[in-house]
């Protein structure tokens, strides 16, 4: 027997969404409160010294935390093909304008600190900012065209033909989507300053952090109410074969009101993700307003899992739906890689992801406790 048909296809597939939708949420879950402390860092800190003491709660760790980033985008160039080269290709500008602003929080942690100009190191806070803000914004964004649709197809020979542009993408449910985006990610790297730093800083996490946690909650609820009564879903109608080769075309589909909650529908369980989502910016809100430290970063994380974890739940098995022919919507059933190819890769995630996680973890350990004051003005020290 070929190992790699000790797994069937079908559950194959199924662990690769798994592991996909894992990977965005480690990602959002760890690289996602960078992202928010650089956009809460030129509110929350107000000296120079409080903005490095900001900064360096996460610069031990941010290039660590980006790691999942570049795993999701590996897993979907080798699990997804197809998803790779329409997302990649069709978001080509949306996609570059995230690569700049990320390229701006490595060049700004190692030159802010070079000089004592103020002109020069507010400019460097902006762009620390604009790292944070702008990928946050964006990410969300992309989910909010994805829920209604990408604008592609394909050619009889799988051709792919993408027919939007950037300010097609900026739509007002995208939008809705990419400020839930920036609020939830802010939310949670104000819960990492509350549990990192003390003082004044601290002080204003909370109040930035409590906000934040309440507008995830509006805003979470106002785009289901929108997704609702003002966004079609999308429905196979033809037979549905798990295991076949992976060609969109082979299936047909039709765009259906109400057809991302079909699966609440048919599996109440499923639920439980929404409602985490905003139990988990609640519980955010309350032990923030409580004085508490670890909860609201692990409530955080909680509320992260839940929002992120909906959307997925309410797509399957759809990946990337088109808004131009729904037929040519890729699906987990149809826009896979080969059976060998998703098992070799299974078999290696097996063995480098805890390598991962056990590092991580490990980093962690050796980083835990506060950055203060005193630690920034100390000339032995290596902060940035």
């Amino acid at each position: 027997m070929i190992l790699s048909q000790l797994i069937d296809y079908e559950i194959l597939r199924l662990i690769w969404w798994v592991l996909l939708g894992v990977l965005l949420i480690g990602f959002a879950a760890m690289d996602g409160f960078d992202l928010g402390v650089g956009t809460l860092l030129p509110f929350v800190a107000k000296t120079d010294v409080e903005r490095r003491v900001v900064i360096n709660t996460i610069g031990p760790v941010w290039e660590g935390n980006q790691v999942w980033l570049i795993l999701g985008g590996g897993a979907i160039f080798a699990a997804w093909p197809p998803l790779y080269a329409v997302s990649f290709s069709g978001f080509y500008l949306a996609m570059f304008i995230i690569l700049f602003a990320l390229i701006l929080r490595p060049v700004g942690f190692k030159y802010r600190s070079k000089k004592q100009s103020p002109q020069w190191r507010n400019g460097w806070d902006w762009a620390l900012f604009i790292g944070g803000f702008v990928p946050a914004l964006i990410f969300g964004v992309a989910v909010g065209n994805v829920l209604q649709g990408v604008p592609f197809r394909f050619s009889d020979h799988l051709q792919i033909f993408y027919e939007g542009n950037l300010f097609g993408l900026l739509n007002p449910f995208a939008l809705l989507c990419g400020l839930l985006s920036v609020v939830m990610l802010t939310m949670h790297g104000a819960a990492w300053l509350v549990l990192k730093t003390t003082g004044d800083i601290a002080n204003r996490a909370r109040s930035f952090g409590s906000v934040a946690a309440l507008l995830t909650i509006v805003f979470y609820v106002l785009a289901g109410i929108w997704m609702w009564y003002g966004i079609a879903g999308y429905r196979i109608t033809s037979e549905i074969v798990t295991d076949g080769p992976s060609n969109p075309l082979f299936k047909t589909a039709v765009l259906e009101h109400g057809a991302w909650f079909t699966n609440f529908s048919n599996y109440p369980i499923l639920l439980i993700a929404p409602v985490l989502g905003i139990l988990g910016a609640l519980s955010v809100l309350v032990a923030m307003r409580a004085g508490r430290e670890l909860m609201p970063l692990l409530m955080g994380k909680l509320s992260i899992f839940g929002i992120i974890s909906s959307v997925g739940v309410a797509m399957f098995p759809f990946i990337l739906p088109s808004s131009l022919d729904p037929s040519a919507s890729l699906t987990v059933w149809d826009s896979s890689s080969s059976q060998m190819t998703l098992f070799n890769m299974l078999v290696v995630t097996a063995i480098f992801l805890p390598l991962i996680l056990f590092y991580t973890s490990w980093v962690y350990k050796v980083l835990w406790g506060k950055v203060d004051k005193k630690m920034i003005e100390d000339d032995n020290s290596h902060a940035y």
